[in-house]
């Protein structure tokens, strides 16, 4: 490689990085440690019907009860995001979930195992609307595709790296599984403690008195973001099933808890790689198109599944999958930021978690169903249908939408926007392979 095209690399990847403030980075930070230790939700299926030998469908109702237990966590969340604080409601989220993670470990009784789940569903996902509300706070608004895009790099970096390491760590033991991730969570909400201060905006006395309060129903009435919600719930159907359908599937095909966690580390290999360079690229253009595109590629990936018989084959229907979340992803989360009210971030974040929580309900219980009765390839016949009626529904909501925010919105406060360089000497991701946070991509 010629020394023009190193430093072409070098500058570009200086651009992406610069201009985010330093708040930026420490939850970014915090979301990497998080995900390294993602090991319930990348395992829960294989552990329950390899470790335990329970079946396809108890598995799926326990993933369905952990995603129960988002969805009953997300409204709750969200106004707790919005009247307490970003930071406080993160710090009870992380420390509950690292008490519940452990605590699942040690579960041998089924209800218990079940019960025990529902809790850690609910406690770990509590903290993705304060995540996403406190990056919207701290970010300007032209920078939020690329930080949005970079925190999901950084999710799937902690990703990619743990699954391999958990896909290992399983073969000898699942408790020493629980017990990291629970450990690792404990190490977020410390550094979420330490190095994160509160970003919630503050409303003066003339803007209370010109603005309406922001509650649950005015979210559950605003039709446009509603419909955003109903089509990220079918996104999210289809995209939870690389952890819920995807290691089922191959687990009944023959393949071990090892050779599913380097396939599914693809994914976020192949994220790590291209999330930067792709939202580069797709940063500026048109998001009606991104997310139409995004949403048909996610169900052909998936739908493509049905013909894979080897380990190869596997990992190139993720590859294809993999794209339409790099693409989708950023792009999403920047569209339900600019329909979300400054004051209402909280309680718009959390009805937009919603979506990804219920998905997590209902899509084990179908893949599980499914899987049980008719075989694997109808779930990913059903997964290409989904895709394409969430590409035509983006198409329909969309029209009309102005590319550019409407409104105006306060700048964020010194300090904790961009007015501090990324760059800046001792701050995260300056410079070397520094960690980053996530949160559910969940998703």
């Amino acid at each position: 490689m010629s020394a023009v095209s190193l430093r072409s690399i070098g500058t570009a990847a200086r651009e992406s990085v610069s201009g985010l403030p330093r708040a930026f980075w420490w939850l970014w930070a915090s979301t990497l440690v998080n995900r390294l230790g993602a090991f319930v939700a990348t395992f829960m299926a294989l552990y329950l019907t390899l470790e335990r030998g329970y079946s396809a469908s108890f598995a799926g109702l326990v993933a369905a009860l952990y995603g129960l237990g988002g969805v009953v966590s997300s409204l709750v969340a969200g106004v707790m995001t919005d009247r307490l604080g970003r930071r406080p409601t993160m710090l009870v989220a992380q420390a509950g979930t690292a008490f519940t993670v452990a605590l699942l470990g040690f579960m041998e009784h089924p209800v218990a195992i079940a019960a025990v789940a529902f809790l850690v569903g609910m406690t770990s996902n509590a903290s993705r609307p304060a995540v996403q509300a406190m990056m919207a706070d701290i970010v300007r608004p032209e920078d939020r595709v690329r930080a949005f895009a970079l925190n999901y790099w950084a999710i799937n970096l902690g990703f990619a790296l743990s699954s391999a390491g958990a896909g290992l760590i399983a073969r000898y033991s699942y408790l020493a599984g629980f017990l990291g991730e629970a450990a690792l969570t404990l190490l977020c909400a410390v550094l979420v403690y330490v190095k994160l201060p509160e970003s919630r905006p503050e409303r003066s006395a003339e803007a209370t008195a010109k603005e309406a309060d922001v509650r649950l129903g005015t979210v559950l009435r605003d039709g446009r973001f509603m419909g955003v919600v109903g089509l990220s719930f079918l996104i999210a159907t289809i995209f939870t099933q690389g952890s819920v359908g995807l290691p089922v599937a191959m687990g009944e095909a023959g393949f071990s808890p090892a050779e599913y966690g380097l396939a599914i580390a693809v994914n976020g290999v192949l994220i790590v790689a291209l999330q930067i360079p792709v939202t580069r690229f797709i940063e500026h253009r048109d998001p009606q198109r991104l997310l139409v595109v995004s949403s048909l590629l996610a169900g052909l990936g998936f739908g493509l599944t049905a013909f894979a018989g080897s380990l190869g084959a596997y990992v190139m229907t993720i590859c294809v999958w993999t794209l339409a979340e790099i693409v989708n992803t950023p792009t999403q989360m920047g569209l339900v930021v600019r329909l979300s009210p400054v004051h209402g971030r909280g309680r718009y974040q959390g009805v937009y978690t919603l979506s990804w929580a219920a998905a997590s309900l209902v899509a084990p219980l179908l893949g599980g169903v499914v899987i049980d009765r008719l075989g694997a390839d109808w779930l990913w016949g059903a997964t290409a249908v989904i895709g394409t009626v969430a590409g035509l529904g983006y198409w329909l909501l969309m029209r009309g939408l102005p590319v550019a925010a409407p409104a105006q919105e306060p700048e964020p406060e010194a300090g904790t926007a961009a007015e501090e360089p990324a760059a800046t000497e001792g701050a995260p991701g300056a410079a070397g392979p520094e960690v980053r946070t996530a949160a559910p991509s969940g998703a």
